[in-house]
């Protein structure tokens, strides 16, 4: 961080770690948490591929089978929060997002560049979270009809920088991701 005590260098490391999450499969922010409410009220968290990030729009993109658990909690509160620990820069990352779940032509650039091996994750059958006699009593068939993208909207960041002295700030979208400062 260029420097710890200024909002829009924090800010800017914050993208710089999305970005990279996206194009690095070693980077901590490649697989964040990812998490919803069901429609019972639960919350559940689950880990997710970051497979887009775009400062530009405040977007993040996740791509998913629509029969999953998410789908279904996305449907009943179209709300999200990703939780995101950067070891080395000793950052937690909270992000909260309206998420909106894209399907059939409005995601065929996206399932095009998926390679043939990785379709299988969207069509398993039975659905996923559905019990099973065994613990592979099921087929990976790789179904167009089931890929979802989860587009999903920036609104907020809290941002938790763990130093000598710990730094807490907010950065809202309604304010243009201005940022303020916060009690840690």
């Amino acid at each position: 961080m260029s420097d710890p005590n200024d909002l829009k260098s924090l800010l800017d490391e914050v993208w710089r770690h999305l970005i990279r999450g996206v194009a690095d499969s070693r980077s901590p922010a490649r697989y964040p948490t990812f998490i919803t409410v069901s429609p019972d009220n639960k919350p559940e968290a689950r880990t997710v591929v970051l497979r887009g990030a775009s400062r530009s729009s405040g977007d993040l993109e996740v791509h998913t089978d629509i029969a999953t658990s998410k789908v279904a909690a996305l449907q009943y509160a179209p709300t999200a929060a990703f939780h995101i620990w950067i070891p080395r820069a000793d950052l937690q990352i909270r992000l909260t997002a309206s998420v909106k779940i894209l399907t059939g032509i409005d995601v065929e650039p996206q399932w095009d560049r998926i390679p043939v091996g990785s379709r299988v994750s969207y069509g398993t059958l039975p659905e996923p979270g559905t019990p099973i006699p065994d613990v592979y009593a099921y087929e990976k068939l790789g179904d167009r009809a089931r890929f979802a993208v989860l587009k999903c909207s920036l609104l907020e960041m809290d941002l938790v920088h763990l130093g000598t002295r710990h730094r807490r700030a907010a950065f809202v979208c309604y304010d243009d991701w201005a940022g303020t400062w916060l009690a840690p």
